[in-house]
């Protein structure tokens, strides 16, 4: 295995950061991948920027200088290498609306201030953040910008000339199909069809003509029709760029100029840095994994996003952002490096330089057709049938909405409160239920327990017969202390009364107490357990043994010894067997949260990236230290992590076969072998004599007698941990094992096949339960000197197990 030096030891070479230009201070030297993504990408962005540019009512040639500008600023000096930054359809709603606002000049100089801000957010490295707005309020504002803009292109695509607003367009529209000029329904119909079809071309040719972008095709093929058929209709009339607009100093209202940067800050920074999100996706989706390309730099990006507003604004172009079409196309055509978007910025700069005669012949019914598809296709079903699976549709139609009739930024904050309302909505919705079971008392109390469900709690629990018996369910994961006041004070009084009160959580396990602030068995799937009474203070803290992953943990904490019972309580009950109500909530509670993804999966078939093998004990939860779900991982375990060696004698076919089947069938990306601290076999291994007999267990742990001799051979060094050497000699045989199980997964041929091909990858992980903490052994062969483990962040590890 390679080497990894921990990051606390001295003299580390100095490492260049992932997100540091390629090279450091060398030349940038593309790919051949680069040269040919670049030129992919340039012709998508060349009609794209013409087109965007035309909507917002700008001088054209801003959108090639925002193209320009993106490519070779933005790409420089972001921080994510494959992104691809210009004129975005998202931006034109509200560009067009500083323009006829203040005009062109003083909408340069706004971009410019927008710039500004942007790089003062990138200093406080608050980028994060932005991620943080409802997805629901993201979609909802690109689907309201696309409703706009496909209004407004309509108009033009028709023949006719846009409104100022989404409404007078639509208001507009039925006198414009009644005027439409012929001409330009032919141009927009065949660049249309061109768009929509080009994508779909069946067979071997097809998917040959299918290389060239529908954009350039679609606005091509109806530039040529005009020409051929002589017909007489507007065309792009790029002007000199000797009178070429410059920004001027920002003319009118202080606060109007100031919502326009903030709007301007706002939609270029959120759709940049969701876009360098998807990108990174994208790159880790692709078949070498994203070999090579580190991931975003969000705090970098966003300051690369306002450098490129900057000199996008004092050039005279329209304000820049990350635009997902052009990211996607760059990253399918195999771009590698920053190079490939930096030179798709140079092909433009020569195109506005050298293909002004040939960009004067576009009609601009053409390009109309392009951007209004392009707005159309920012409204996605699968965002509307996201946002509905999460109940978030109120939130996506208030954004849409306030974006088409109000403006970006009051649907954005119309979407936001919503948002919020919604919120607040769910936490206050408690369900309290009351039955009577022959004689005995039953309250359920499903939600969070609040100040504001305090009066209908005090309801119910009045309700109930004096002196009962009773039996008060709570399935929440918070309880404020006016609940918990209300709940104490209530159980104290029926007790007085002769009555009989047991608290439980949703499993059915009793509850001896609760904590104010933390309610008995949370919906994250706790239950909690007090040692003190059912008087137990407010602040009295959880049993040790409860935790939020209760529920498949089969617990005992009612079953633990108690302290002396008071005369007038009763012992602790057991309400039934654990597993049983472990499987009861997981069908009231868990599974209508996951019946459509357990659905698409059943249809679909399993797809795991991994296969991931590791230890049968039970304290290893694959799920937990992985941060996984299902279909993510292919797991197979058995007692000690073992790999048998292949061979007649030697072999294992049960794990022969999973292991055949996730290389050749599954077709795993990667195989991880998963050690952990504390191993009972490797304990058993260490402890096993020669005239032992020969039992099941004892025969299966002879798989694991190369990892002795490895850690007895003087020809390998011992493993060691994060830098230090193991505490004893079972730490030490669970971290040999580890690197001696990788070994002999090289020895299976499907295994040694895709390795050859550079299609799997080995990894090495040791778990120490004790510390909470994942090690990780990386690198792709196994040395003859020290293997080291070094510790994982937690969110470095869920980035790999995703």
């Amino acid at each position: 295995m390679t080497l990894c030096t921990p990051a606390r030891t001295p003299n580390r070479p100095r490492v260049q950061r992932p997100h540091s230009p390629p090279g450091g201070a060398r030349r940038l030297r593309p790919a051949g991948a680069d040269v040919s993504a670049s030129i992919a990408v340039f012709l998508i962005a060349l009609p794209l920027s013409l087109g965007i540019a035309l909507a917002t009512g700008a001088p054209l040639q801003a959108g090639l200088v925002a193209a320009a500008v993106g490519g070779l600023v933005a790409g420089r000096l972001g921080g994510s290498p494959l992104q691809v930054s210009g004129p975005a359809a998202g931006l034109t709603v509200v560009t067009a609306e500083l323009i006829q606002r203040y005009g062109w000049r003083t909408t340069c100089a706004i971009t410019v201030l927008a710039g500004l801000a942007q790089l003062a957010l990138a200093a406080l490295r608050v980028a994060r953040s932005a991620l943080m707005v409802s997805p629901a309020i993201v979609h909802g504002m690109v689907a309201g910008i696309g409703v706009t803009i496909a209004l407004a292109q309509l108009h033009i695509v028709l023949g006719g000339t846009p409104q100022s607003s989404a409404v007078s367009n639509a208001l507009r529209l039925p006198a414009q199909l009644a005027d439409a000029r012929p001409a330009a329904l032919v141009i927009s119909g065949l660049t249309i069809a061109v768009l929509l079809g080009w994508p779909r071309l069946p067979g071997r040719v097809g998917r040959s003509l299918r290389k060239a972008p529908a954009a350039l095709v679609g606005v091509g093929g109806a530039t040529l029709l005009a020409l051929a058929a002589g017909l007489t209709v507007p065309r792009v009339d790029l002007p000199s760029w000797s009178s070429h607009a410059l920004p001027g100093l920002p003319d009118g209202p202080v606060l109007g100029i100031a919502a326009g940067v903030l709007t301007i800050t706002l939609v270029t920074s959120v759709q940049s840095l969701l876009s360098a999100v998807a990108v990174d996706k994208l790159v880790a989706a692709r078949p070498d994994r994203g070999k090579g390309v580190p991931r975003s730099d969000l705090d970098r990006e966003l300051a690369g996003q306002g450098a490129a507003n900057m000199v996008s604004g004092a050039l005279g172009g329209l304000p820049v952002a990350g635009v997902a079409v052009r990211s996607v196309a760059n990253v399918s055509a195999g771009a590698v490096s920053r190079a490939s978007t930096m030179l798709h910025g140079l092909w433009i700069v020569l195109a506005a330089l050298l293909l002004v005669p040939a960009i004067d012949l576009i009609p601009l019914a053409a390009l109309a057709a392009l951007v209004m598809v392009v707005g159309i296709q920012m409204v996605s079903i699968t965002h509307i049938r996201t946002v509905t699976r999460h109940r978030e549709v109120a939130v996506y139609a208030v954004t849409v909405t306030g974006v088409v009739l109000v403006g970006v930024l009051e649907g954005v904050a119309l979407g936001i409160a919503v948002a919020v309302a919604v919120a607040m909505s769910r936490l206050a919705r408690t369900r309290i239920t009351r039955e009577d079971r022959d004689g005995r008392q039953l309250l359920r109390v499903r939600g969070q327990l609040t100040f504001l469900a305090v009066p209908r709690l005090s309801r119910a629990l009045h309700q109930i017969p004096a002196g009962s018996e009773v039996t008060v369910e709570l399935d929440g994961s918070f309880m404020d202390h006016a609940a918990y006041e209300t709940l104490n004070d209530w159980t104290a009084g029926h007790r007085a009364h002769g009555g009989r009160v047991e608290l439980t959580g949703p499993t059915g396990g009793r509850i001896t107490g609760s904590s104010a602030g933390h309610a008995p068995g949370a919906d994250t799937d706790a239950e909690s357990d007090t040692d003190g009474g059912p008087d137990a203070s407010p602040h009295a803290s959880p049993h040790a043994c409860c935790r939020p992953w209760t529920p498949w943990h089969n617990h005992q904490c009612a079953e633990r010894p108690a302290p002396p019972v008071a005369p007038a309580e009763e012992p602790p009950v057991r309400t039934g067997h654990q597993l049983a109500h472990g499987i009861g909530k997981f069908q009231r509670n868990t599974a209508p949260l996951v019946r459509d993804e357990l659905a698409r999966l059943a249809r679909e078939g399993q797809t795991p990236s991994q296969l991931f093998l590791t230890c049968a004990d039970s304290r290893l939860v694959t799920s937990m230290i992985t941060s996984s779900g299902p279909g993510d991982l292919f797991t197979v375990r058995n007692v000690g992590n073992l790999v048998p060696l292949p061979g007649e004698e030697s072999g294992d076919d049960s794990v022969a076969a999973a292991i055949e089947y996730a290389v050749d069938v599954l077709r795993v990306q990667s195989i991880t072998v998963c050690g952990h601290s504390g191993c009972g076999a490797m304990q058993a291994l260490l402890g096993a004599g020669p005239d032992e007999p020969a039992t099941p267990l004892r025969r299966w742990l002879r798989h694991g007698r190369p990892s002795l001799e490895r850690m007895a051979s003087r020809r390998h060094a011992w493993a060691r941990i994060s830098g230090r050497l193991p505490a004893d000699a079972v730490e030490q045989l669970c971290l040999t094992n580890v690197v001696q199980q990788l070994e002999h997964l090289r020895a299976y041929e499907s295994v040694a096949r895709r390795l050859a091909d550079g299609s799997l990858t080995l990894h090495g992980m040791y778990f120490h339960v004790g510390e909470a903490q994942a090690y990780l052994l990386s690198g792709d062969e196994v040395r003859g000197y020290d293997d080291v483990f070094d510790s994982v962040p937690p969110a470095i590890l869920a980035a790999k197990a995703s």
